[in-house]
């Protein structure tokens, strides 16, 4: 379903709880702050059958399941949603490892090999979008430039620095 151009369809603010997901090192929470930044600064984001936002969004970590507690911005209760993260196992460790390869390219590789491992490192990172944005169907309408920026938050969450 396609969203609307509805200016009240967005998160104006995202908090990690820290009890369960916990506070990584300075270089993990850079990656996250800049993560949350781009993601409200940037999104488009719909509770299906609810009226309207703005959205604030609490996540957190059960298990291995990611929380999302969605309230309007009075603090009133929206929603929750419980989300499986086995389903992403693969592509975040895929993508931590390429990650890493680029890092590490840029320090000895020729510029078309760094393009080439940047150029993989960003289909991965659309297959994530698209893996997400399947796995909110019925729950939560998100554009894919927003699933793009929640695959960079919950890849934040597991970043080892």
């Amino acid at each position: 379903m396609a969203l609307t151009s509805d200016p009240n369809n967005r998160l104006t603010s995202i908090t990690l709880d820290e009890g369960s997901i916990g506070r990584g090192g300075p270089e993990q929470e850079h990656e996250r702050a800049i993560a949350i930044f781009d993601l409200v600064e940037g999104n488009s984001f719909a509770v299906t059958g609810h009226a309207g936002g703005p959205y604030t969004l609490a996540v957190s970590l059960l298990s291995n399941k990611l929380a999302l507690d969605i309230r309007n911005e009075q603090g009133q209760p929206v929603t929750a949603h419980i989300l499986s993260l086995t389903p992403f196992r693969r592509v975040v460790k895929d993508y931590f490892l390429i990650c890493e390869s680029y890092y590490n390219a840029i320090r000895t590789a020729s510029p078309s090999q760094i393009e080439a491992i940047d150029m993989g490192r960003r289909g991965l990172h659309n297959e994530a979008a698209e893996l997400l944005i399947e796995r909110l169907e019925g729950k939560i309408e998100v554009d894919f430039d927003t699933a793009r920026r929640l695959f960079t938050l919950i890849s934040a969450l597991h970043w080892k620095g």
